[in-house]
Order: structure tokens, then sequence, then C-alpha cells
């Protein structure tokens, strides 16, 4: 149940508490004065559309605070037990900010939430019916959900299952359908893969073997000019047409050494050029080393560019580098060795394809059978409510189109189309909603709907904006016993023009307007028993000089309404 509603720089708004209770609130007034901008504030609290039109001149942001009472609503706990949300035996608050940019934020318990969350617990605690919800029932593409809406909880129970086999077969199909595709291709993409595999096996590629012949590419392409600076190396030092280093350096190593007994200078000095002639010794050998196993191969260069063309062909045509190669060989395996075994895959899930289907039919053709029966109940209680509603001799029927001769593709909602058609007059064919119902028919058709549903199912609180739409007289009277018996059992909020209406209210609020320093607020005020006399009473004209006349009815209609609403 909505406990309280605070609103702030909404439109006319600038901040206001609306308090709330039982039964049914009526929200009166007269035209322009800002009835529906407490219906948008609703809605904005519950995860509606956004709009920046919304926000009050020369405010950056606006907002709207919900509180709720949820000890009566079981739903609602368990959705915000799962949630981790709120606190067992508090009110909730649901609160949103719309900012002049755009931007929303939305809390749930003081928890800031996505959007989405705020509207699922909304779809929990309220039920709003805008003054153009009448189109989806000129729409009959909602019909289906409208019939099951009015379904008991087995209905219900037969809806999810019949969706969650859905769900279930079209997971399956899809993976199906993939594999059955991919079959039809799977002899030309084998012999692919085969050709590629070979190609890339032959190659008998090797982790940094790129690099090792690039570099050894490199040295083969400089080999004559290595070879000269060896040679000159080798012949500087060991032997040359010139005297060589070492055939110098060995007298001098002797002749330090014959003295290096005579002083420490001496013998480090022997030492040193002792080191310098066994180091360069060790350099010649290497350098004729060199010299002697060649470095220039002609063969072995033309192996090293062929190799390298074949690494360079191979990585553009498959767009890797060798270790993405490799993994590439190895993944082509794993693709052959599983089209090898698609046979038995296909088999498997082509029997679960099945399977599943047969699931789905069967939740379909069980739904089917309840929704016949749940429609021949809501025939009859639609026809009764709309007797009440002064469309006596209407006549109702939910008219399931014929099935296709080949069967439809498993759906969410089942196999089944649904049409309303009425005929509301007698010895009038059915026709469809959209083409004969007037507006106040289809206002009083709605009320059917949703007094149907306050009587087996619903949330705690219902919110009506101006549902009275093309209805007046004795009809009126009905459509606010009608709206009366909702609120026996729910919270009802509703905007009005009816004086009928208003005077069943329970909590009568009067919305108006007024100009402060320049500026114009709307109000939102609970009227006592004599104010809420003088509104109903102005409602039906009293206006005009004839208020006493005006006021004593007023009177008799609230003292009737209350006589009713006591039985």
């Amino acid at each position: 149940m909505l406990q309280s509603l605070t609103i702030r720089n909404i439109a006319l708004i600038e901040e206001l508490t609306i308090p709330f209770g039982r039964g049914l609130h009526t929200l009166t007034g007269e035209t322009g004065a800002g009835k529906s901008i407490v219906v948008d504030a609703v809605n904005l609290a519950l995860g509606g559309r956004s709009d920046r039109g919304l926000i009050r001149t020369g405010a950056e942001r606006a907002s709207v605070e919900a509180v709720f009472d949820v000890s009566g609503n079981p739903a609602a706990q368990a959705w915000l037990a799962e949630q981790g949300l709120g606190e067992p035996g508090e009110p909730l608050i649901l609160w949103r900010e719309l900012t002049a940019s755009g931007k929303t934020l939305c809390r749930i318990g003081g928890v800031v939430t996505p959007l989405a969350s705020l509207r699922e617990i909304a779809a929990l605690l309220m039920d709003v019916h805008g003054q153009h919800e009448t189109r989806f029932l000129m729409d009959d593409r909602y019909h289906l959900s409208l019939l099951d809406s009015a379904g008991d909880a087995a209905h219900q129970a037969l809806l999810r299952e019949t969706a969650q086999a859905c769900a279930d077969f079209l997971d399956c199909h899809r993976r199906y359908a993939k594999l059955v595709r991919e079959n039809e291709q799977r002899q030309a993409r084998m012999a692919e893969l085969t050709e590629d595999l070979a190609e890339l096996d032959a190659a008998k590629l090797q982790a940094g073997e790129e690099e090792k012949l690039t570099r050894e590419r490199d040295e083969l392409r400089h080999a004559e000019k290595i070879a000269a600076a060896l040679r000159l190396a080798y012949g500087a030092i060991a032997e040359g047409d010139l005297e060589p280093v070492l055939t110098k350096l060995k007298p001098a190593a002797d002749a330090l050494g014959q003295i290096a007994s005579l002083g420490e200078k001496y013998q480090s000095l022997s030492g040193r050029l002792q080191s310098a002639y066994y180091e360069l010794e060790e350099i010649s050998y290497e350098l004729a080393g060199l010299l002697e196993n060649g470095l220039f191969d002609p063969r072995r260069a033309e192996e090293v560019e062929s190799r390298l063309q074949l690494i360079a062909r191979l990585t553009r045509r498959y767009g890797a580098d060798i270790p993405g190669l490799l993994r590439r060989a190895e993944e082509m395996r794993g693709e052959l060795e599983r089209f090898a075994s698609m046979d038995g895959e296909l088999h498997s899930l082509g029997a679960e394809d099945k399977k599943r289907l047969a699931r789905y039919r069967q939740a379909a053709k069980a739904l089917t059978e309840s929704r016949t029966a749940l429609a021949e109940r809501f025939e009859r209680g639609m026809e009764a409510q709309l007797r009440d509603l002064g469309m006596e001799r209407t006549v109702l029927r939910a008219v399931f189109a014929p099935k296709p001769e080949k069967a439809r593709m498993p759906r969410p909602t089942g196999d089944d189309e649904v049409s309303f058609m009425i005929s509301p007059n007698p010895g009038e064919p059915l026709r469809p909603l959209a083409k004969i119902a007037s507006g106040g028919e289809l206002s009083r058709l709605m009320l059917a709907l949703k007094n149907m549903e306050a009587s087996h199912a619903g949330v705690d609180c219902m919110v009506f904006d101006e549902i009275d739409t093309g209805i007046s007289g004795r009809v009126a009277q009905a459509v606010a016993e009608k709206m009366a018996n909702i609120a026996a059992t729910r919270q009802v909020l509703c905007v009005t023009h009816l004086p009928q209406l208003a005077a069943m209210a329970d909590v009568p609020l009067l919305v108006r307007k007024e100009v402060v320093d320049g500026r114009t607020y709307t109000r939102v005020q609970r009227l006592d028993a004599e104010a809420h006399a003088a509104e109903v009473a102005r409602m039906l004209g009293g206006a005009d000089g004839s208020m006493e006349s005006a006021l004593s009815h007023a009177r008799s209609m609230i003292a009737s309404a209350a006589e009713r609403k006591a039985r």
C-alpha cells in the first residue's frame, strides 16, 4: 500500500507530500489544475519514461519519493529479500531523480539500483491505468495477454511452463540448425582443412625458427666482408707478410721473464705480458678455425632464403606468425576430429530438438485447453460486469483464430491468437472492438477488466487516470460503485471528473492551482467532510448560483455512498 508521495520540482509542483490511506482516493479539481501531474509523478517513481519537460521551470533537477507498506505483500517481500534490499518490517522507499541533462538516478530502500530493478519491484506494488491505456483494447495483439491476466494461479503456472519450454526448445533448435548448416558444408570444409593442415605439417615449423634464419641470412650476405676482416686480423696476430704481433711479443715476454725476480714491478709487467701473449694466441686459434671452416656456402644461402620465403608465404596466407600458425594447425586438427564425429552429434542434437519440441507442444496444448475454459469464464464475467456498467445487452467473445495448417514456430505465449469481439446491441453481429466501441464503452470495458482482476489477484494499489472518459448519468453511478468494489480490497487512486465517483471517496483529495509572487503552484489538499461536500457540489454545477441545492444534493450523494459501502 502506498503510504505517502513526496514530489519536488515536477511541473507546477515545487514541493508537496501527499499522505494516503486505505480505500478509494479521488483526485478532483478544475481542468488544468494538475491532477494528472500526480499520476505522472507516480509513474516516474515506478520507473516510467522520464521526460525533462516534467522538471519545473528554473530547477535543475526533480525527484519523487514513494513510501510503501509491504507488510501484506509477500511477492514484494520475497523480491526484496532475494535482492538484499529493504529492511523487514520497515516501510519501503522508492526514490527517483531526474536532471535537466536527462540523466536519472534510482534508489530502492536507499540503495542505488538500475532502472530495470525499480520497474521490477514497481510491478509488484502498483498497477497504473492511464487515460490512454484503452488503446490496448483497440489492438488485437494485446488481447491474449489481457485474457491471460484473468487466469488463476494454475493458468499462470501454465504460462510460465510454456514460456520456459519455448526458451528451452529455441536454445536447442538454434544449435541444431547451426550444426545442420555446418554439416551441409562439411565435405568441402574437411577437404579445405585437410589441404591446409597438410601444408602446415609439411612445413615442419618451429618456434623461433624465423628469427634464427634471419640472423644466419644476414651473416651469409656479409660473408666476404667478414672473411676479409678475419684474414687481416689473423695475419696481423699470427701469420702474415709482415712480422706478426705474436712473433714480436714472444721475445718481449721472455726478456721480462728473465728479470721478474729482480723486483715486484718487473714481475707484474712480465705477468701481464705473458697473459696478453696467451690471449692473442687463443684469438689466433679461433680466427684460424673460422677461416678454415669457411663462412660463405652458396647452397646453404639458397636453403635459408627458400625457407624464409616459405615462412613469409604461410604467414601472409594465414595472417599469423609461426606460434599462431602452430596454434592454427592444432585448431584444424580439432575441427577435423569434430567433423569426423558430427554424425553422432547431429543424431543426438536432432533427437533432443524433437524431444524439446514435443515438450513445448504438450505445454502449449495444455495452455490452449486452459485458455478455452478461461475464455468462457472471462466472457461470462465481463458480460456481468458490463451489465452493472449500463451495457446490459452487450455480448463479448474471446475469439480464437483458426489453427494454421502448418504448425507455427513455438512462441513464449503458446500457439493461440485471441481477439475480443463485441455486439453492443441485440441482433447485431460480433465485430472487432476497434471498429465499433466508443470512448465511453472502452472505458467501461477497461474498468470491467480491472474489476475482474481485483477480484482474484493483483497488486495492493491501483491507479486510474480519468477512466471515466465519455461516461455520464446513470452509468457514472455504476462506475463509481465498481470503483468502490475494487477499493474494498485494494487501495485505489483515481483522477476523476464524475461527482458520483467523488462522492464515493474514502479519501477525497482536491488539486488546485494558486499564484504566489507571480509564480503558479499546484497544491493537493485532503478534504474534510464539509469541503468534500462543497467539491462534489462544484462538480454537480453548484458554482452557477445554485450552491445550496447542489450542496444538499452532494451531502445526500455522500451519505448514500457511505451506506452502500457499509453494506
